[in-house]
């Protein structure tokens, strides 16, 4: 099993995105060119409409073409969303006044009570510290353990 990096980057052009869409809720049909794609791998690919987020797909099964030479399709695994949507908002740190803006995905269909536990997770994922209301970089988080 190993992990492919798709994600947007204009320093890997060899490894190209071409398509991922939707099959059903949880499943999505991954079109790629490059790297060695194998059943049970983990591909990591871009979300559409978004700068920094990312989503992680389990490869269950895939077929090289062969013309394109380079190119397949895989049929994987990843997050369960009936209605993607995402979200910005800016964090401050209350120790040394650091301001970050962060992406975040929710359940479309979940409104607004999924906003806060989404923001905190995504938070946390970038190494930030929560402490009740206030929030602590990750500089910063350091220094006050």
């Amino acid at each position: 099993m190993a992990e492919h990096d798709f994600r947007f980057s204009m320093l890997t052009p060899q490894h190209t995105l071409i398509e991922c869409r939707s099959l059903a809720v949880g499943r999505y049909q991954v079109t790629g060119n490059g790297g060695s794609i194998k059943n049970d791998d983990v591909l990591l690919v871009t979300v559409k409409g978004s700068k920094t987020l990312h989503m992680r797909l389990n490869v269950e099964k895939v077929r090289h073409l062969i013309n394109p030479p380079g190119q397949w399709v895989a049929v994987a695994n990843g997050p369960a969303f009936t209605e993607l949507a995402i979200h910005q908002w800016k964090v401050n740190c209350n120790g040394c006044g650091k301001e970050q803006d962060i992406e975040f995905m929710v359940e479309g269909k979940d409104g607004k009570k999924a906003l806060k536990p989404a923001a905190q997770a995504r938070i946390t994922e970038l190494g930030w510290k929560a402490v009740g209301e206030h929030h602590l970089c990750p500089a910063c988080g350091k220094n006050a353990s």
